[in-house]
Formats: structure tokens, sequence, C-alpha cells
């Protein structure tokens, strides 16, 4: 685990939390990180408050978390959007296609 990632898990849900960028050279980890979560807990939410620049790899991570999550009967959400990532996600029309608490 690295320091820009930490999470909390009960049985039925792990939230992730990740800080600071997601780029190109930390992308791979939050991807294995929000992987590993859905195939342990029946829901995920990742908490992006904390996040201050995020590029098209980082968004990629939160598509994969989010097409595990439908193909295998899992819940997968973003939570706690930076404006940062909102902006992005808004840009995108990703806003529509993510659930965001």
């Amino acid at each position: 685990m690295t320091d820009f990632i930490r999470f909390e898990k009960s049985d039925s849900l792990t939230t992730v939390f990740i800080s600071g960028e997601v780029d190109l050279a930390n992308s791979a980890e939050v991807r294995k990180t929000i992987l590993a979560a859905l195939k342990t807990t029946p829901e995920v939410k990742v908490d992006l408050s904390a996040v201050e620049y995020i590029d098209s790899s980082g968004i990629a991570a939160m598509v994969e978390g989010l097409q595990f999550a439908n193909s295998n009967g899992r819940k997968f959400s973003l939570t706690n959007l930076s404006s940062h990532v909102r902006s992005i996600l808004e840009l995108a029309r990703l806003d529509q296609v993510f659930d965001i608490d």
C-alpha cells in the first residue's frame, strides 16, 4: 500500500481514499487497489476528496472498476469529489455514467 491510498473495510463495504495526484505514474496502483477491493467486498466507494489532479489514466482506472463491478454484480461509486475531479468528469460527461455520492 502506498502513501496516497488508504482504505477502510467492513464485510459489506470498502471505502478507498485516494489523495494527491492520480496520473500515469501511479494509476496502475489505484486500479489494482480498486479491483482487489471489488473482489473481496460487494460494494466499493472511492473517496476522491483529496485528489488534486487526475489524468486520463486515473479516469481509466475508475472506469475499469465500474466495468468490473457491473460485470460481477458489485456496487461501485465515487464519493466526495474534489472540484478538479468533478470538473473533469463533467467535461467528459462521465458524471452521467458513474454513481456519484
